[in-house]
């Protein structure tokens, strides 16, 4: 069934692709508020198609990153909401409740999984109105580079909070972006029900390829999904606001570039 409408939704982005379905974009853009001052092009009519329109690109200097000339900063990877914790463990006792969520099972590598043990984690859930490209948290060097098919469950916040082990078990790409000041960082980009295509772009997929924080990762199309940057225990201090509604179980509203925490034993 998850397959089947998986597969479904693969068929309603190709009808996105369409000419015709550029009359669906005005009513999308109204109905979520959407503000089109901080994409290029700005003006509606110039996307050929909803699918275009859904991938649209914000325009320079809509999402300043935080400090971009200062690595020992790590910045928020999309337009989501959020939330942080302070240890894997912490993770799965407020939010993902799957009796099998760990580190090793989201990346299904028992080499890789240990290293980040009682690591911190941030969660971002994105939603079919939000921008929907993806950027990198730290600026370092990719190490490695994997994609992973799997199902396709829904990644709303009640599912996340189910018995099913979703983000361990949903079609997901991963980059580890090895980073001076934070050690190596995992990125985790995972499908969804709606999602038709999960896609880290082909220059990071290379190990050895110096990225940046805030350069951009990959795309999502067609749909919802959801984002894991997990840090190795002892690496960061996510900022306070973010912790203070995280340990409340509370999802933050944040945008690509803003502050997400402080690599410990650096000066702010």
């Amino acid at each position: 069934m998850r397959l089947y409408m998986h597969n479904k939704a693969i068929g309603e982005g190709k009808k996105e692709a369409s000419p015709r379905s550029k009359e669906k974009i005005k009513g999308f853009v109204d109905f979520y508020h959407i503000n089109m001052d901080d994409f290029e092009p700005s003006d509606i009519d110039a996307y050929d198609n909803f699918e275009d329109f859904f991938v649209r690109a914000h325009k320079p200097g809509s999402r300043p990153i935080h400090r971009k000339d200062d690595p020992s900063g790590a910045v928020v990877v999309a337009d989501s909401r959020a939330v942080v914790y302070e240890t894997v463990a912490e993770s799965k006792k407020l939010w993902i409740k799957g009796s099998d969520f760990s580190i090793t099972n989201l990346v299904m590598d028992k080499q890789l999984g240990p290293k980040f043990a009682d690591g911190s984690v941030a969660s971002f859930r994105l939603s079919p109105q939000d921008y929907h490209r993806y950027h990198s948290p730290v600026t370092g060097t990719i190490k490695c580079f994997r994609s992973m098919p799997g199902d396709y469950y829904d990644v709303d916040p009640w599912a996340l909070r189910s018995d099913v082990d979703i983000l361990t078990r949903n079609a997901r790409d991963y980059v580890v972006i090895d980073s001076e000041e934070f050690g190596e960082v995992l990125f985790v980009a995972i499908g969804a029900v709606e999602v038709g295509t999960v896609k880290i772009h082909d220059e990071w997929q290379k190990p050895g390829s110096k990225i940046t924080k805030g350069d951009e990762l990959g795309i999502f199309q067609f749909g919802g999904s959801s984002i894991i940057v997990a840090f190795q225990k002892g690496r960061i201090q996510f900022d306070e606001d973010l912790l203070s509604v995280s340990r409340r179980a509370i999802a933050m509203d944040v945008e690509v570039g803003m502050s997400l925490g402080r690599a410990v034993g650096r000066e702010s």
